[in-house]
C-alpha cells in the first residue's frame, strides 16, 4: 500500500503529526484506539470520515517507520 497519498504532514495541524487525508485525526490516534482494542468497524462508527483504507494506511505507515528506525544503544548495550 502506498500509504503517502493518504498519510498528510503539515506543520500547523497537530503538532506536525501524520493525520489522515488532512483531517485532525493522528496515525497515533488510529494506533491507540487499535492498540486499545477496539475494532475498526468500532473506530469507523466513532469517526465516520475514516475508512479501511485510511486504517490500513496508518498500519502500513508505521510498519514502515519501524522498519527504517534506528535503535540507539545504551554504553552498556551490546548489539546482537
Amino acid at each position: 500500500m502506498d500509504y503517502r497519498r493518504i498519510i498528510t504532514i503539515e506543520p500547523g495541524k497537530r503538532g506536525g503529526r501524520p493525520c489522515v487525508r488532512g483531517l485532525r485525526i493522528t496515525v497515533g490516534d488510529v494506533l491507540g484506539w487499535i492498540a486499545a482494542g477496539l475494532s475498526w468497524t468500532e473506530i469507523k462508527d466513532d469517526y465516520p470520515d475514516l475508512t479501511d483504507e485510511d486504517i490500513r494506511a496508518c498500519l502500513a505507515y508505521a510498519a514502515d517507520r519501524e522498519r527504517h528506525s534506528l535503535i540507539a544503544l545504551g554504553p552498556h548495550a551490546t548489539a546482537v
